[in-house]
């Protein structure tokens, strides 16, 4: 189901694609994509593909984003708030890295946080573009942009909510399923 529905996806999206990787090249300085390490399959690290949604820093900034993010540019707060930023993320489909629906893939910092039988549960299957959390944390940078630490904020109150998701979908996960939350998911992005 994956690459059938990403290859004919990535190639109908391809020319907005294109347009959107030139709006963030011609915003501000460094590449249209964005790679970073994530935890996938069996604890596998891969690159994970976005729009590059922030001004080039040398990483030393912190890994969770609030909203008003200074780091964040004109093009990038559009991108991140319509998601249109995970595009690039059919190309990690198609290489097998990723799905379209499964639990969305952590940076080895903070999948090292789960319990050890969560996390191999989680890890189980191919993390995906969209899940049931992502629906429900859409709004997660606002969020976290109410709280005095972020990152601590991340880890003790959504952290534990992904979790359940994750480990729900494991449990229980089935092509229908998906189906469903792909469909949901395109509901929450046009309201």
């Amino acid at each position: 189901m994956d690459v059938a529905l990403a290859a004919p996806a990535l190639a109908i999206l391809a020319p907005a694609m294109l347009c959107i990787a030139l709006w963030v090249r011609l915003d501000s300085p460094g590449p249209a994509l964005y790679r970073q390490q994530r935890v996938g399959r069996g604890g596998k690290v891969f690159r994970i593909h976005k729009f590059r949604t922030m001004r080039v820093h040398d990483g030393s900034g912190p890994q969770v984003t609030v909203a008003g993010d200074t780091r964040v540019t004109r093009a990038g707060r559009w991108l991140r708030r319509t998601k249109l930023d995970e595009l690039p993320q059919l190309i990690d489909v198609l290489k097998g890295d990723m799905s379209l629906v499964g639990p969305r893939p952590e940076v080895s910092h903070y999948m090292a946080l789960y319990p050890a039988e969560a996390r191999a549960q989680i890890l189980s299957v191919r993390p995906g573009i969209t899940d049931r959390a992502a629906i429900e944390f859409r709004d997660e940078e606002r969020i976290l942009a109410g709280a005095a630490d972020p990152a601590a904020a991340y880890v003790a109150h959504i952290m534990p909510v992904k979790q359940r998701y994750y480990l729900a979908y494991v449990a229980r996960h089935s092509v229908a399923g998906d189906l469903r939350i792909l469909w949901d998911t395109l509901k929450a992005l046009v309201r």
